[in-house]
């Protein structure tokens, strides 16, 4: 919400400046969050009058002007504007003047022609980044005026932040019912502030003529309230006066015509949004209802679109006119040559049109205020203020105002125990401070026993409960009157379990090895998510935007996202993780009376590398990150981590692996799918995890373990295997034969250490049949340790846990020594 101070001000003026002003907003519930002048700083500069104008003897685009100031003796003033002419009004720095750059005015001569002065543009003023010409001021500008004065530049901007419950103060009026409710007695200096808050006065105005427009209100559900009149003979040509243009621009609003301007006007001072008819164009009389399928209507926007039976509507015997509470339709708008208009405030219930506006991809000023609740009993108020409005400036003859009430808003009073508000509170607030406090915000209230009973006015729809009228207290009271006590329990610290770590270490550890944090939306696009993931998504109901439709079941679209951002502005290398969570549809989660299958919401770790495996430095040389790279840091989380084969729908089918833990899968590791590299524009293939936080947050306690004291022996066993046998689960199957028996007790490491396969050519292996194809097998060579603690390892019984290991591997993978 923005709005001027002065504009603010007509309506209460306390004694504080403007930054206390401001100040005293925000400890009411009321962020401001900015506080600027409306121009800078200036002086010297007057409103001039053109007599006459004359070429320059010197110079082909300058002239000379002389101006009247105001003074007993007009100016002569050498200027280069293109836009100057005799008559014009334009502002005037005086000799001695000081403009907004610092630019300080002094006698000059131009071309051998004298200047005491400088007219002026609305840029050099800083007014405007307009920079064509001269700034033109109104032809009855009073000459010799300070423009500051004249253009009242001495008045500062604010802008509050409003939560969504606070659609009362979503106008001027509504702003400065909050500062006349300020705690007096505390103010600056401690002064007696006893204003209260005094709108304009709104008197009716008489009916002339007998004209009606028949209303029809089909859909009580939509609207509960409409009031409208007729004016005819308008003058939809008459300037909108400057008072109103300038309260306009300094609101953020644009001014257009009178007509136009008068209605946004009312929403802004009033918070009624309003809407004008051009009555000429209107066919037959105007339905409330819902919309139709197949119905469509041009808005003022230009937007074409089309309603259905969710989306409220107002129409003629020729169809739909307007979109109810959100935009009137182009057809029936008032132009210049509007003639006779119909004026309408209507009361639309909030849930009638909250979401609809995000349907149609655009929001409104008046829908923002109805769907958050505009006040149904000043309709007819309205009505009168913004007919006085038009009659006085467009002129015209204004009939009788039509008000259908069907339903309102039923307001039942909300009960508030002082005890409680104490409690809650935590400071000892009277019960004459509450009443007081009420009494200021205009609240209607009983009191009796310790318990206020406060009936909600009809501009608030935020007052439901005990704790809203508590929160109340506390902003007006002010909370800078809670005091801030310590606490007083005494503070354990609890010992963290030793096997058990936390997301932070696990962020600290990705962090050293060269990964950056990153943090993305919930919210993601369907196709995004479709790309990266299997199953349906769940969609939002009320997206904030369509690439924000549905909630993320994987993070790395999110990463991959953001890597394709950056690299589209020449980034060469990047990691980056992501730790939060993911939202899944899960049978086994039920939710709601119905029992129907819920949400599960796992927090999952996703990473990429992109990029070269390192920084390019002279000491190694440079080459892009692959699996293993990766597979490496994932290691330093996960050292008790398998990894075996598998696939996945983002990850390259070849070039991908499943991660598990005691044979749980928790996560895959792979390059993206070449689809994806594609869709993204990725010059080369990132690799890309995704795993579950939770396994990573168990860690095994260190034990003991003695240091032996005998050498360890070495043995190397290469053998043939199939191509298809995963060196993985040959170490596995060792390890657990030696687990199982005595006799590879001591084996303390069973590595690979190299890995060979025949070329397609070779055909034959010495020792082996002349049908054994060597393409279809890999030879792998394995370094065994043993080691006892206890007594020396002899070569008989290196030799026979080699021999044990051999069986093992021939009995479970038909493996066959190499020769």
């Amino acid at each position: 919400m923005q709005f001027s101070e002065q504009w603010l001000r007509s309506y209460v003026d306390p004694p504080i400046s403007s930054g206390e002003l401001a100040e005293r907003l925000t400890m009411a519930g009321l962020e401001v969050e900015s506080n600027e002048p409306v121009a800078a700083p200036f002086s010297g500069v007057v409103v001039a009058h053109v007599n006459r104008v004359e070429r320059h003897q010197n110079a082909d685009k300058l002239t000379v002007c002389e101006v009247d100031v105001g003074a007993k003796q007009t100016l002569s003033i050498v200027c280069g504007a293109p836009n100057v002419t005799p008559g014009m009004r334009t502002p005037c720095a005086l000799i001695g003047a000081l403009l907004p750059d610092g630019t300080a005015i002094k006698p000059v001569s131009v071309r051998g022609t004298a200047s005491h002065g400088m007219l002026c543009s609305a840029r050099e003023l800083g007014l405007s980044e307009d920079h064509a010409g001269l700034m033109v001021l109104e032809s009855d500008a009073p000459v010799g005026t300070d423009l500051r004065e004249y253009l009242a530049l001495d008045d500062r901007m604010f802008t509050v932040k409003l939560t969504p419950d606070r659609a009362d103060c979503l106008s001027v009026a509504g702003i400065a019912r909050e500062v006349a409710a300020l705690d007096v007695g505390r103010l600056p200096g401690g002064s007696q502030w006893r204003e209260s808050l005094a709108p304009n006065e709104i008197e009716p105005v008489a009916a002339t003529i007998t004209g009606r427009l028949s209303v029809k209100v089909e859909a009580p559900d939509l609207c509960g309230r409409f009031a409208g009149r007729v004016i005819r003979g308008v003058d939809a040509k008459a300037p909108t006066p400057r008072w109103i243009r300038r309260r306009l621009e300094r609101s953020g609003q644009r001014p257009i015509s009178a007509l136009i301007d008068i209605s946004n006007y009312v929403m802004l001072e009033l918070g009624r949004p309003t809407h004008v008819f051009d009555f000429d164009r209107v066919a037959g009389d105007l339905t409330v209802r819902w919309g139709r399928e197949g119905e469509r209507v041009k808005l003022l926007n230009g937007q074409t679109v089309d309603v259905d039976a969710n989306v409220g509507v107002i129409a003629d015997e020729h169809g739909v006119e307007a979109l109810a509470g959100i935009m009137g339709g182009d057809r029936t708008a008032v132009s210049l040559a509007t003639t006779n208009i119909y004026v309408e405030a209507a009361f639309w219930w909030p849930d009638a049109i909250r979401g609809r506006t995000r349907r149609y991809n655009f929001s409104t000023d008046a829908a923002h205020r109805f769907e958050r609740g505009v006040d149904f009993a000043s309709n007819v108020a309205h009505i009168e203020y913004i007919t006085r409005l038009i009659i006085d400036i467009c002129g015209g003859k204004a009939g009788p105002v039509d008000d259908q009430v069907l339903t309102l808003p039923e307001r039942r009073p909300v009960s508030m125990r002082v005890e409680r508000c104490r409690r809650v509170l935590g400071m000892p607030v009277t019960v004459d401070e509450i009443a007081a406090a009420f009494n200021r915000i205009g609240f209607t209230f009983e009191q009796g026993d310790g318990i206020f009973s406060v009936k909600p006015p009809t501009f608030r729809f935020d007052l439901e409960i005990e704790e809203d009228l508590i929160g109340e207290v506390a902003r007006l009271v002010g909370y800078d009157r809670i005091p801030a006590d310590p606490p007083r329990a005494r503070a354990a610290m609890c010992a963290q379990p030793e096997e058990r770590s936390s997301a932070h270490d696990v962020r600290r550890t990705l962090t050293s090895a060269g990964y950056t944090d990153l943090i993305n939306y919930s919210f993601v696009d369907a196709d995004t998510e479709l790309s990266f993931s299997d199953g349906t998504p769940i969609a939002v109901l009320n997206p904030i935007a369509n690439p924000m439709s549905v909630m993320r079941s994987t993070l790395l679209g999110g990463l991959v996202g953001a890597l394709a951002y950056n690299v589209n502005r020449r980034a060469t290398r990047a990691r980056v993780f992501e730790i939060g969570r993911v939202f899944r549809r899960d049978a086994s989660v039920l939710d709601g009376p119905l029992q129907v299958a819920g949400v599960d919401q796992p927090i999952r770790v996703a990473g990429l590398a992109y990029g070269t495996n390192d920084d390019e430095q002279w000491g190694t040389t440079s080459r892009d990150v692959d699996f293993f790279d990766v597979k490496g840091d994932l290691q330093r989380l996960l050292p008790d981590a398998r990894f075996r084969a598998g696939a996945h729908r983002a990850l390259h089918p070849g070039r991908s692996a499943v991660i598990e833990i005691n044979q749980q899968p928790i996560g895959c590791l792979g390059q993206l799918h070449p689809r994806l590299q594609q869709k993204y524009g990725l010059p080369r293939a990132p690799i890309v995890f995704e795993l579950d936080l939770a396994p990573l947050l168990v860690q095994q306690v260190p034990q003991h373990v003695e240091i032996a004291r005998l050498q360890p022996v070495q043995r190397d066993l290469s053998v043939w295997v199939e191509d298809s046998v995963p060196v993985q689960a040959i170490v596995d199957a060792v390890y657990a034969e030696s687990r199982a028996y005595s006799r590879l007790s001591a084996l303390r490491g069973f590595s690979l250490f190299d890995v060979y396969r025949a070329s397609p050519n070779s055909t034959k292996v010495a020792g082996a049949s002349a049908n054994v194809l060597l393409i279809k097998e890999k030879s792998l060579a394995f370094r065994i340790v043993l080691q006892d603690t206890e007594i020396p390892v002899s070569d008989a019984d290196a030799d026979a846990a080699v021999e044990a290991i051999f069986q093992v591997l021939k009995q479970q993978f038909g493996a066959r020594l190499r020769q």
